[in-house]
């Protein structure tokens, strides 16, 4: 039991990303970002990123809830990784894009608009997981319109 304890904190503190001392998500988010730069270039590679944390994140998350017994506790930092990949779904890599990505992603987490909100009132996976999920879709749907709709230009 001991090992798949500490297998389940690893893989939700995102290797220990969410033991950092003060914005732990954050940090998480620039992880998630960072990880994009490394696929940015294999739809496939992003694509199978994303599903392999997800799954890892609904796997993880709530039975590390359970473990710390506090309802998503900051620590659990996988959601926001998944999220900010979730952000970059089909989004070229541009540094400007990047960054106005990890913003919007990080004022729509802490905002948690409709339905990320219902989702926080969710205990275990499912709670931790969907805010975090519906705010990398929201920042996704955003930048997809701008860079569609708007004279932004990629270099």
């Amino acid at each position: 039991m001991q090992i798949r304890n500490l297998l389940i904190k690893t893989l939700s503190t995102f290797f220990y990303v969410g033991y950092l001392p003060f914005i732990p998500g954050t940090f998480a988010s620039i992880v998630g970002a960072l990880l994009f730069y490394l696929v940015k270039e294999s739809i496939f590679a992003h694509t199978l990123l994303i599903l392999v944390l997800l799954i890892l994140g609904f796997w993880v998350s709530g039975k590390a809830e359970r473990i710390w017994n506090r309802k998503d506790a900051s620590c659990i930092v996988i959601d926001e990784v998944s999220g900010m990949l979730l952000a970059f779904m089909f989004i070229p890599y541009d540094i400007r894009i990047a960054l106005i990505a990890f913003i919007l992603f990080r004022i729509l987490d802490a905002l948690k608009p409709y339905p990320a909100d219902k989702f926080q009132g969710f205990s275990g996976s499912i709670g931790i997981m969907g805010d975090d999920i519906v705010a990398g879709l929201y920042t996704n749907i955003i930048l997809q319109l701008v860079l569609r709709y708007a004279s932004f230009k990629t270099s």
